[in-house]
């Protein structure tokens, strides 16, 4: 029997240096009143505090599967799987990762240990959100793990509130379809038992139309279990009822970042499945505001104040899985 602890974290705009030759012109144009400033001290600072949180996780051994957001290339991810290595020298995480269609160039991508999971080549799938305008991919990548299991995982962070959550919600409907598709794909193409986490900042809580109605996302396990159509599990939903959240805006808490399981991960004797109860949000000690309303530290940077001894403004969320034969 494997037990496995997987993470998510929106690591707040972990971009480049100002003037990193590793970025497209369009890019530079675009950003380049926002990057000012951003030297590479500072880049690396912001990593090396990413990273002391990450080693923090599992009891001090690090996650066994990490997916982030927010990052800017394959450099900075690099320099953050190093971070970890030479703080936890029994983790050395390999990395999933490609440039995404985002106006911010911000990415989605995954930290593994390949002790535990590879990537078979050409099982990672980059599936565009589009309804006006491209926005970061939904990344799905279906890893083998050392059972020989096929489990697929996909990583989201759905478009923005800007502009207003009413007025933006359409494009996150856009992203739940795009989700509850390639759920269904999955299962016709790897079999009805193939286990599926989608985890993410989706922008939008639990409750909302876009993960309810078009993730087809639910609260009751049992509907899960019992439906023809592919649902999918939240587990967020025990969260609800604590006064914290993972994202904080005008001090009002929300649960933006979420775990969802669809039926082969959610039966409590299936050969890879989750354990709902172990679902936490991460708050290390310095990682939160000491006040009325503890918020997440954030480092700022991108045209935001920065603050050297923050992290980001986000909580990381964590939970637990089995697989067994």
């Amino acid at each position: 029997m494997d037990d496995y602890d997987v993470a998510w974290w929106n690591v707040e705009n972990l971009f480049d240096e100002e003037n990193s030759p590793r970025r497209s012109e369009r890019l530079a144009r675009v950003i380049k009143d926002d990057i000012t400033g951003w030297t590479p001290r500072l880049r690396d600072l912001k990593i090396e505090r990413l990273a002391s949180v990450i080693a923090q996780m599992k009891d001090g051994a690090g996650p066994d599967l990490l997916g982030v957001c927010e990052v800017e290339n394959l450099f900075v991810l690099e320099r953050l799987a190093a971070a970890v290595h030479h703080r936890l020298p029994g983790r050395r995480y390999a990395i999933v990762h490609a440039d995404t269609g985002d106006a911010r160039g911000i990415d989605v991508a995954f930290l593994y240990d390949p002790a535990l999971f590879e990537v078979p080549d050409g099982q990672v799938f980059f599936h565009v959100v589009m309804r006006r305008n491209a926005t970061r991919e939904i990344v799905q990548v279906n890893f083998r793990t050392r059972r020989g299991r096929t489990w697929a995982v996909f990583g989201n962070h759905w478009p923005s509130r800007s502009g207003g959550a009413a007025e933006s919600a359409g494009y996150r409907h856009i992203a739940g379809e795009t989700l509850s598709y390639f759920h269904q794909r999955t299962l016709e193409e790897h079999g009805p038992d193939t286990p599926v986490l989608a985890m993410g900042d989706f922008n939008d809580e639990p409750f909302d139309t876009s993960l309810v109605v078009h993730a087809l996302s639910t609260r009751q396990r049992r509907r899960v279990l019992e439906a023809d159509t592919p649902r999918l599990w939240n587990l967020m939903w025990p969260q609800m009822g604590v006064p914290d959240g993972t994202f904080y805006f005008n001090n009002e808490p929300n649960l933006l970042d979420q775990f969802i399981v669809n039926a082969p991960m959610a039966r409590p004797r299936s050969p890879l499945r989750v354990h709902p109860e172990s679902v936490r949000i991460l708050r290390f000690p310095g990682t939160f505001s000491t006040g009325a309303y503890p918020a997440p530290v954030p480092f700022g940077g991108m045209g935001k104040k920065v603050n050297e001894s923050g992290f980001s403004d986000h909580f990381p969320i964590t939970l637990k899985v089995t697989e067994s034969d």
